[in-house]
Parts: structure tokens; C-alpha cells; sequence
């Protein structure tokens, strides 16, 4: 067995006189050595194996899965229910992050903030606030220095983040001493961060005195400072001992309070830091730095260059809830292996407000070849929804090339007409939805059709397929009202592409097993348009040789039984039955008229574990039922941005995709981002004898349990049940002789969007066009 090419000679210009620091060789476990693998100019580069995978670390068997506050990310930071959580779901040496405060009569408590009143509801307790001087700057609100140990008893905790559920604020969560974190909780590893060391000092307070004597009571793991001198100051009493030291970095510019100097400074002066600490914790973008469009840019030397002089390299501010990158598309893990998993270098720990996240990176998703097999447990179908809609413009052929790139089994295309009768690709039949017609001279094309929808559309079969072809397309960003938009340097590029296209591009690509074309308002279009899209598409997958000799599965999916019915005298086609709304079950009488015309369905999430105020309130049992009637459930529609999320599955697409696959045990992930549940699937911890707690499906109400009854979300009314009428339906009509005039019709006055005036005007002129031109007829 070779093991050069895991460690080139080359190391970024690394001074390989400094280099021979440790002593080699290190245990790779299995019983296998590095003695006689790694030149001894390489064991600077600590690495280290489980089982056969490999991490390049100063120390440590894994890089470090560091819970800041607990799940703060979910509960309120340092809360009892936060630091089980995060013990529950993560790896096993886990290490819990205490932010140290002190009180009027010198205990230690874990809260994230110098100020209580943005942790806590001190001020509805205590009405007076104070103003102090904080390295220099007037700071004013609640400080725990004002206050004994026995005055906090009465207050409890709150999450400090607005764009968290504030659910969880309430009586259950009070104040914690650091011994009752160690006590209570007995972590693999306790974490205390120690801050504002002088004000401390400011009010007959010393930081240095309570951390030397709560690690006589209790062990403490790590202590981490942003201020030299304090960790100058208990250096020599820890050498030597368990307990590490970490200095920890703010911002590149702010300034340290103890030295004057800068943090950008002070990491040009690693060698000094080692003398008065074993590692450094910075900020994530120190590692990797993003543009001030948020996208990366190349990654520094710091965990290199740390990692040559001996220091411990640790990365801080991670959270799934807040915007990173774009190029992690939404995915948190992925980002996670960006610094776990890069094939250059991997940081020691990191710092986190969801510790399940980083747990499945390291120890289920690291070290996966793209080769990977996909035969995993989870053999779940991967469908794409418009192609990579989440990276590019839905049904381009950029979406769909990325699609395909991210290992997705079936690529889809939603059909529509144009007036000339050529079947396209497009997500949606108003082309306002997916391109910026609106903002062309197209624009006056803007109609009310009532059959279609109650607002102003301009619609495919009112355009030639030349003048679609034209548009320019516009990238889905479902939630911008939460400023989360999706790839905006990529938001118009690629272009939109016909059926044939479409079937004639997935034919040729050999990792692709099927494909989905998804057909609707073919009653109208047929009545009132005289387009046939049901013979537009047999004739396109005829003419594309997708009828004998298939290589390809090729899947029907409409809303309409009447569209699944022209199509049952091709025996080798799935038929794909959607259901539109969310249920809580179906007639046995409705799954066997739908067993007529169908081999699948597609429900949608809610249909599986209904919310209440993204709370999941329970697991129906729509899955099983489908299930004894031999009916295949896919369902839609999966997205990364943590909003699309209930609660429950802690900000993480995986965790919620991982939930749908092990607990209700669908068939098939419909998805605008397919590389994540490509991703999911090959993940090492579905092959796994026993299955670790962070990979476990999620229970639903489980968290509901957390909630005073006062704050519980009202009850909802129920789903429907799906009967016989919602599925039943007569046949298509035929098709028109001519298409029937689009004018519209005058109608009441319309509420527009206020991005649309361009849409506004054209429909308030064409209403006066009509008046007039009735008038003169008169």
C-alpha cells in the first residue's frame, strides 16, 4: 500500500527546515504506521487515521466538533436544554463552549454576552439599567456584576436571535454556573471563553482567580481569551496540565485591549503566541475569505502556517441560520468540508451554534471520493426540480448541465407550448415566473386568463418559440423576502431550451437514469389554445427514440388524471400522479382510482410530517398506506435555505432529508438542489452497523414538549382527506379549430406587485383600449 500521494513534497512553500517538529511516526490505528511512509521533512503535517481516513492536524483524532453555548442554534445559548441537545447529537467527544461572566460575589456563569439583556429577561425583573466603560466606549444595559448569584435565580433565559424561535423563552431555563455545566452535564470536553478581562478587573473581579480555582473543582479542557495579557497571565499554571490555552482572534482590524495591536497584527507574530498558548481560535473567514458579493475567495495559509510553528488551529462562527457563501449553495455541510475535508489542510476543531452539522460533516460526510458508489442504504431517487434550480435558472441548460454534474438520477422538464406549437422546458405556464419578460418590451403582453390564474400573466402560447428562446431566463429566489437570494452572479445566464433538446441532451448522458415530464393545464390548452400538449410530447419522446429499446426510465407526472390516462397504452412509462394540496390521508376507494391511471405519486412535504408554526406535530401515515397499494411516493419540494425547515430539523436540508428517507421512507427527493441529496446518500453513516444519533431521523412533537403551554401554537385544522371527487375527472377535451382570441376581458381594478408598473400599465391601457373600442362601436 502507497501512501506517497497523500503527502507531496511540496508544502505551499513551507520552510522545510522548520519543519521536522514532531516525533514521527504517529499510529494510523489498524495497526498501521507511518514509519516508513512519511519522509520525516513531512511530520510536520500531523495526520491521522480513522480506520482509513486520513486528517491533516496538528492533534486529535478527528477535528474537534466545538458547541458553542450548547445548540444555541435551536435553544436559548447555555440553557440546560441547549447543552443536552448538543451532547445528544453530536459526536461523542463533543466539547461544550462556556462565554464566562462574573457575578457580584465572584461565581462564574455561562452566558453568551457581557450584557444579560440580550441572553436573558433581566429587565423585566430588574427595571433599572447601568452604562459602563467597556474597553473605553460607554456601553449601556444589565451587567451580572450588579448582581449575586442568588438575584439571577430569578431570571431566566431567552434566545438572543431574532431570526430564531423565541418559543423556548420561558421558566424552564435558568442561569448555569460553570460547575453546573461540568457537573450536570459531565462533557467529553468543557470549553471556557474568557472575555473583557479588564473591565472585570474594573469592578474587584478577577477572572485569573475564578478560572484557577474552578479548575481545581472540575476539569476544564480548553480557555480561550482574546486578550494576551490575561493568558499570559496563567500560562506557567497550566503548563503541563490538561487544560490547553487558545487565544482567540476577533476581527483583522479591531484592536486586542491588552497590547494595542491589532489581531491582523498579531497573527503575522505566530512564534510569540506560542509561548503563551498551545492554539488559536479565529474567524472563518480568516481561513476562507469571501468577496463582498459573499463569494470565496482562495484560502489563506493561517491553518499552515499555524500548524508549522505548533499551535492548534480552531475556526469559529459557524451557524446553518445565517448567510454564507454562495458557494455552498445553502448547504452547511458543505461548507464544514471546506475546512475539514480539503485535501490541503483541515483546522482542528470547530465552533458552532448547530454541533449536529459539523458531526455529520466529519464523521459522514469527509473523505468521500465524487467516484463514490451510490449504493448506499438510502436508495431514495434523486429528482431534479427545473434541473439545479437552486445554482441556475430553472430549465436552462446551465440547470440542467449542473444537474447532472451533481450526480442527480432523473433530470425533469415541465412542458409548455408556445403558439407555434413547440413543447419547451419551463417551470412555470406564466412566463413572468422564471424570465425577465416583464421587463421587456413584451411586457404589453400582459393578460387576466381566470381559467389560469386571477392575476396578470403573460403566457408561453402567446409567443413563438423564437421570441422565447430570446428572453433572457431569471434564477428562482423563493425567499428574498428573507434576503436570501440564490447565486445572483449566475441569476440570468443560460438559456431555455425545447423538449426535444431536453430529451435529446439526457439521452446522451449515461449517468442519468430517467427522466420526468411534467404536463399541465392540457384542458386548457387544448380548448381554448388548440394545442395538444399531450400529442407534442408522445411525438417528441417518439421522435427522440425514448419508445423501444428505452435506456431511460421515462416518467409522466401530472396533477390531472386525465393527462396520466392518454398515456396508459405505454406500458413502460411511470405514470406519475401529484397531488397539489397537502393530506392527511385517502380513501382506500381514492388510492384504488388513482391505482387505475398511476404507478406513483407525488405529495407534498407537509402531506408526511405536518407543522404547526414550524413546529412537525406528527408522521402520517400517507406513506405507508401508498406503500400497501404498491404506489411509489416522491416527494417535493426540497430546498437548502434553512426557512424552507421546520425547527425540528435544526436549520439542515440533510437532516430534514434524512428524516423523509429513514423515518417515512419515501422513494424519491424532488429538489432544486440536487448535489445535496446526492451528497446525502453517499454518506458513509448509512452503511453503518449502528447508525450514530446525529444521522437518527428527528421525532415529531419532540420539541414541542420545550414549550410552556402559554407559548404553545394554536391548533390548526387538519389536512384534507383525499377522496374520489379530487381525483376523478372526464376525459381531455378535443382540440379547437382555431385558438380563441387572448384580449381578456375587462375586469376590477388589480392590486399589482410594485416591481411590475410595467405589467400595471399595460393592463390599465389595454382595459381603456377596450372601453374606447366598444364605445366607437356603440
Amino acid at each position: 500500500m502507497s501512501w506517497s500521494p497523500l503527502f507531496p513534497e511540496s508544502n505551499n512553500g513551507g520552510d522545510k527546515a522548520a519543519m521536522p517538529f514532531f516525533n514521527c511516526p504517529y499510529s494510523l490505528g489498524r495497526g498501521l504506521s507511518l514509519q516508513r511512509a512519511i519522509p520525516k521533512e513531512n511530520c510536520w503535517r500531523r495526520i491521522f487515521c480513522r480506520g482509513l481516513t486520513f486528517w491533516f492536524l496538528f492533534a486529535g483524532n478527528a477535528p474537534l466538533v466545538i458547541a458553542k453555548g450548547g445548540f444555541s442554534g435551536l435553544f436559548p445559548d447555555s440553557s440546560s436544554a441547549s447543552y443536552s441537545l448538543a451532547l445528544m447529537t453530536s459526536l461523542s467527544n463533543v466539547v461544550l463552549w462556556c462565554d464566562v461572566q462574573l457575578t457580584k460575589d465572584g461565581a462564574g456563569i455561562c452566558l453568551p454576552y457581557l450584557k444579560l439583556d440580550n441572553s436573558t429577561d433581566i429587565s423585566n425583573v430588574f427595571t433599572k439599567d447601568k452604562v459602563y466603560l467597556v474597553n473605553g466606549k460607554p456601553v449601556h444595559g444589565w451587567f451580572s456584576v450588579d448582581y449575586t448569584l442568588d438575584d439571577l435565580a430569578y431570571i431566566v433565559l431567552i434566545q438572543g436571535i431574532y431570526s430564531r424561535t423565541n418559543k423556548f423563552d420561558g421558566k424552564l431555563f435558568n442561569v448555569l454556573t460553570v460547575e453546573d455545566v461540568a457537573l450536570q452535564f459531565k462533557p467529553p470536553g468543557l470549553w471556557l471563553n474568557i472575555e473583557h478581562d479588564a473591565f472585570f478587573s474594573q469592578h474587584n473581579l478577577s477572572m485569573r482567580s475564578f478560572v484557577l480555582s474552578v479548575s481545581r473543582r472540575v476539569i476544564i479542557n480548553y480557555v480561550s481569551s482574546p486578550e494576551v495579557v490575561f493568558l499570559s497571565s496563567i500560562t506557567k499554571r497550566f503548563k503541563g496540565s490538561r487544560t490547553k490555552l487558545v487565544l482567540r482572534f476577533l476581527g483583522l482590524d479591531d484592536t486586542e485591549p491588552s497590547t494595542n495591536q491589532t489581531y491582523g497584527s498579531l497573527l503575522k507574530n505566530l512564534t510569540f503566541i506560542k509561548t503563551i498558548a498551545s492554539g488559536i481560535i479565529v474567524p472563518k473567514t480568516y481561513i476562507w475569505p469571501v468577496d463582498a458579493g459573499l463569494y470565496l475567495q482562495p484560502h489563506t495559509s493561517v491553518v499552515l502556517d499555524a500548524h508549522r510553528v505548533g499551535l492548534e488551529v480552531f475556526a469559529s462562527d459557524f451557524a446553518n441560520d445565517v448567510s454564507f457563501s454562495y458557494n455552498y449553495s445553502y448547504d452547511p455541510i458543505a461548507e464544514y468540508l471546506y475546512f475539514v475535508d480539503n485535501g490541503k489542510f483541515s483546522v482542528d476543531g470547530v465552533l458552532s451554534n448547530f454541533p449536529i452539522t459539523p458531526s455529520l460533516a466529519i464523521d459522514c460526510f469527509s473523505h468521500i471520493s465524487n467516484n463514490a458508489s451510490r449504493e448506499a442504504k438510502a436508495k431514495t431517487l434523486v429528482i431534479s426540480h427545473n434541473g439545479a434550480s437552486g445554482m441556475y435558472p430553472g430549465c436552462t441548460d446551465l440547470a440542467y448541465k449542473q444537474a447532472v454534474l451533481d450526480g442527480a438520477d432523473v433530470l425533469d422538464c415541465p412542458v409548455q407550448m408556445t403558439k407555434d406549437g413547440i413543447p419547451f422546458c419551463f417551470g412555470s405556464i406564466n412566463l413572468i415566473d422564471g424570465t425577465t419578460v416583464a421587463q421587456s418590451g413584451f411586457s404589453t403582453r400582459s393578460i387576466i386568463i381566470p381559467e389560469i390564474q386571477g392575476t396578470p400573466g403573460i403566457f408561453p402560447f402567446n409567443f413563438t418559440w423564437e421570441e422565447i428562446h430570446n428572453l433572457s431566463p431569471a434564477i428562482s429566489s423563493p425567499f428574498r423576502d428573507y434576503i436570501l437570494y440564490r447565486n445572483p452572479v449566475s441569476k440570468n445566464v443560460g438559456t431555455l431550451i425545447t423538449l426535444a433538446d431536453f430529451l435529446s441532451f439526457c439521452k446522451n448522458m449515461s449517468n442519468v437514469s430517467g427522466i420526468l415530464i411534467n404536463i399541465e393545464n392540457a384542458a386548457y390548452l387544448a380548448e381554448k389554445q388548440g394545442l395538444s400538449i399531450t400529442d407534442a410530447v408522445l411525438d417528441a419522446l417518439s421522435k427522440a427514440g425514448y419508445n423501444n429499446h428505452m435506456t431511460k426510465k421515462v416518467m409522466i407526472q401530472s396533477t390531472n388524471s386525465s393527462v396520466l390516462t392518454k398515456f396508459k397504452d405505454k406500458p413502460d412509462y411511470e405514470l406519475v400522479y401529484k397531488i397539489d394540496e397537502p393530506i392527511r390521508d385517502a380513501l382506500n376507494s381514492t388510492i384504488d382510482d388513482i391505482r387505475k391511471f398511476a404507478d406513483s405519486v407525488v405529495v407534498s412535504k407537509a402531506s408526511i410530517f405536518p407543522d404547526n408554526q414550524a413546529f412537525l406535530i406528527s408522521l402520517t401515515d400517507v406513506v405507508p398506506k401508498l406503500h400497501s397499494y404498491n404506489l411509489r411516493v416522491y416527494v417535493q419540494l426540497f430546498q437548502n435555505e434553512f426557512v424552507s425547515q421546520a425547527w425540528d430539523f435544526f436549520s439542515d436540508p440533510t437532516v430534514e432529508i434524512n428524516s423523509f428517507v429513514m423515518q417515512a421512507k419515501i422513494d424519491g427527493i424532488i429538489t432544486d438542489f440536487p448535489s445535496t441529496a446526492v451528497a446525502y446518500r453517499k454518506n458513509r453513516c448509512l452503511n453503518m452497523a449502528h447508525i450514530p444519533t446525529y444521522m437518527s431521523p428527528v421525532e415529531p412533537g419532540s420539541l414541542l414538549q420545550f414549550i410552556t403551554p402559554q407559548e404553545l401554537p394554536p391548533a390548526v385544522a387538519p389536512y384534507p382527506l383525499l377522496n374520489d371527487s379530487d381525483v376523478i375527472e372526464p376525459p381531455l377535451p378535443s382540440i379547437s379549430k382555431a385558438p380563441i382570441s387572448n384580449t381578456g376581458a375587462p375586469g376590477p381594478a388589480l392590486i399589482l406587485p410594485s416591481d411590475q408598473p410595467g405589467i400595471a400599465a399595460c393592463v390599465l391601457l389595454s382595459t381603456l383600449a377596450m372601453l374606447l373600442a366598444s364605445l366607437l362601436l356603440f
